[in-house]
């Protein structure tokens, strides 16, 4: 666990997940009316994250705010764990994503899909939230830090449930993934393609939300804040096509998804090599990205929808 001052009373504790730094983060601002989280982790990284606000100084009924940018268990698996934790809070989230904070069976079992029986192992328990301490956010509308406000912008693409945050006194964005993956500020960011619901489309359009913003800097959720915003959003979405067209005509060829996601992490491990110096790849992207048979099979379904090709998709 690490804590990061970002300044202007916002902070980002590292979260330590499955003991890899730089993988996940939540971000903390201690305002005048009390502590505002966004983005809570796992259940399995509840320890690190209250350690963390130990340090910080922050009693529990000082958390009064959950915050999330989308509802998948990296980011909001702990939110009905702390709401038990922490009597003054309520869980703020896009009206999509409300009804799996309340009843996360759906959404357990579409994880279950993907991690198998990793599933504890990684996230540990998803508790249900109250209803009555659920707040559903309209794109739009606004969060109170006191004498700033932070505003949801539906962003979606990587989520259809997806909400970045503008604090609209400092220009920070809080990005959740909808902003890609990127750690120690390497130039390389990695395009999170998890099934069931990526819209390149969509995507594109969310980017291009964010960079007319002109963010001062990007809080991602893996990991890290980033300044330079627009090579950051460029970098984005070549990658995210490229990987498309590539994937794409793999797929046209007859390839089996599994030797594609083979294929793609050959092609992924050596550019991160070559980016970062290190003599094997970066084992914060691998954590922060999941398998490369997600990324794959988060573009088969999106090609199932939108794209289908002659080779029995």
């Amino acid at each position: 666990m690490a804590i990061y001052e970002l300044g202007h009373e916002w902070y980002m504790i590292d979260l330590g997940f499955q003991g890899v730094p730089q993988v996940i983060a939540a971000y903390v601002f201690r305002g005048s009316d009390g502590v505002t989280i966004v983005d809570t982790g796992p259940s399995t990284t509840i320890p690190n994250l209250l350690a963390g606000l130990a340090e910080l100084g922050v009693s529990d009924d000082a958390v009064y705010q959950l915050v999330l940018t989308h509802i998948h268990l990296d980011h909001g698996g702990a939110a009905g764990s702390l709401l038990q934790r922490f009597p003054r809070a309520r869980v703020f989230v896009h009206p999509v994503g409300a009804p799996h904070l309340v009843d996360p069976s759906r959404l357990w079992a579409s994880a279950a899909r993907i991690y198998g029986d990793r599933m504890e192992q990684l996230w540990g328990e998803v508790r249900p939230c109250p209803k009555d301490r659920v707040v559903v956010l309209e794109d739009g509308e606004t969060i109170s830090l006191g004498d700033r406000q932070l505003l949801a912008l539906a962003t979606p693409g990587h989520a259809s449930h997806h909400h970045a945050y503008l604090d609209t006194a400092t220009g920070y964005v809080f990005a959740g993934d909808v902003a890609g993956i990127r750690i120690g500020g390497l130039p390389f960011v990695f395009p999170p393609t998890p099934p069931p619901d990526i819209d390149l489309g969509l995507w594109r359009r969310s980017i291009e939300r964010l960079r007319a913003l002109r963010p001062t800097r990007l809080c991602l959720g893996h990991f890290g804040t980033v300044h330079d915003c627009d090579w950051h959003f460029d970098d984005l979405l070549a990658r995210l096509f490229l990987w498309a067209g590539w994937i794409g005509a793999q797929l046209e060829l007859g390839a089996d998804p599994a030797v594609i996601a083979e294929r793609l992490q050959a092609l992924t491990d050596e550019e991160l090599r070559l980016v970062s110096g290190e003599s094997t790849p970066l084992p914060a992207y691998h954590w922060a990205s999941g398998s490369y048979r997600m990324t794959v099979d988060g573009y088969v379904r999106y090609f199932r929808l939108h794209r289908p090709f002659a080779s029995g998709l």
